[in-house]
């Protein structure tokens, strides 16, 4: 009798919960034009159906049920949220940036983080990877971004970069009195402390570990942009990552360190500035992503040509190194290499994110190949494929809208008018 009591109010509190879910309020919207699968011919005149933050369906035709609030984007071209996988939302590239690494708090990290987070969802980017930040600020952002009580992107966090000491995510420039407070906690040398440098971040609780295999242009220290880490360490970094269910993806410009980390079997290149046949057949073999970042290329090297607060080796290696970033997306866009969509803001302003697109069409990607590296491939990238990227049924109802077709003009994604993300409204111009 018990057993049977308890069955049927198991069965009672499920069928409530299956009402609750049909009662709950739905939201339709009218789509003039729909590419809900990027990579795919878009549709016109669609009805998207949206319920308790996630779609519903898509239906063909303007539908109006019952009760139902209706958005009226007849007249405008809708697509899914945009995804950026390289963004610091801590910062911007400025004068003050040298000054600000030893007197800004964790807490000051994560308001300024607050401000561009809202600034990039409002540019229409939806979901992000934030790869390399302050620990804590990254986690405390990413976890109010999903509790509601922050307006931002989605966020998938690293915290600070693995790197080996002295390398470019550790501090550099400053005094030694200085940089021996204020090492990074992830800093490591040798397989075993490397090992350990990645299990604290995981225990951390980051969602997927950034690491440092080349030098960096932003850093101030002149040791170029080729490899870093020793070939251990880098096996090392990968397996320990892995063993604890978390990907591994690489700051890189020098061709050495690119292909170093992925004979290691790490997962994505960020930046990969010098990669060459060898290392795409890598990228092919591996199954690897590249995110370009061709946006922090060209606003180094514009920037290097006026800033005179730019210390002497970042000058020099923001001339070297950022000219080169388009041609690399061209040769590695003609060599078949996966591509996610990435900026690296905070290099460049948060809120342009968008001209990315434009810099992946001159590096030769007709304008729908660009949309799939931050819809498609991104969601892929980021791990998040079963719940972003497209507009189907079952995913969060992370959509956008602009007035023209950025099929025929890229460009009309530097100017989002409706942002919705997991069903609700943050932008309707």
């Amino acid at each position: 009798m018990i057993k049977t009591i308890l069955a049927a109010g198991i069965a009672a509190i499920g069928l409530s919960a299956a009402y609750a879910q049909n009662e709950a309020p739905l939201t339709v919207i009218h789509a003039g034009q729909l590419l809900a699968v990027p990579g795919e011919e878009p549709a016109s005149q669609q009805s998207i159906l949206v319920r308790n933050g996630r779609i519903e369906s898509v239906q063909a035709g303007y539908i109006t049920p019952d009760g139902a609030e209706i958005i009226d984007l007849s007249d405008q071209f809708v697509l899914p949220g945009l995804i950026d996988s390289h963004v610091h939302l801590q910062g911007e590239l400025s004068p003050s940036g040298r000054l600000d690494t030893v007197t800004l708090s964790s807490a000051d990290n994560a308001l300024d983080a607050a401000r561009h987070a809202r600034t990039t969802l409002m540019a229409g980017f939806t979901s992000a990877q934030e790869v390399g930040g302050q620990l804590e600020a990254s986690i405390a952002l990413r976890n109010a971004i999903r509790d509601g009580d922050v307006i931002g992107p989605r966020l998938r966090v690293s915290g600070p970069a693995v790197t080996p000491t002295g390398g470019h995510g550790d501090i550099n420039g400053y005094s030694t009195e200085v940089m021996d407070l204020l090492s990074s906690r992830a800093a490591c040398n040798g397989p075993a402390d490397c090992r350990r440098a990645v299990r604290e971040l995981v225990r951390a609780g980051v969602d997927v570990i950034k690491i440092t295999a080349t030098g960096g242009v932003l850093s101030n220290t002149a040791a170029g942009v080729e490899q870093q880490f020793f070939d251990d360490e880098l096996e090392a970094i990968v397996e320990a990552a892995r063993m604890m269910g978390r990907r591994v993806t690489a700051h890189a410009h020098g061709e050495s360190g690119i292909d170093s980390f992925l004979e290691a079997g790490g997962a994505s290149i960020e930046h990969g500035t010098y990669l060459d046949r060898d290392s795409i057949r890598l990228f092919r073999r591996n199954g690897a992503y590249l995110v370009p970042t061709v946006l922090a290329g060209v606003t180094v090297s514009e920037i290097a040509e006026t800033a005179d607060w730019m210390t002497p080796p970042i000058r020099a290696k923001s001339r070297m190194v950022g000219p080169q970033m388009l041609a690399m997306a061209r040769r590695a866009h003609e060599g078949g290499v996966m591509i996610a969509f990435g900026t690296d803001s905070g290099v460049s302003r948060h809120g342009l994110n968008a001209r990315e697109f434009q810099l992946l069409v001159e590096a030769g990607m007709t304008e729908m190949e660009a949309i799939v590296t931050a819809t498609v491939n991104a969601a892929d990238h980021i791990e998040m494929a079963d719940d972003i990227g497209t507009i189907e049924a079952g995913k969060f109802a992370d959509i956008i809208a602009v007035d023209g077709n950025p099929l025929e003009d890229i460009s009309e994604l530097m100017d989002v008018d409706f942002v919705m993300q997991g069903g609700r409204v943050h932008k309707n111009q």
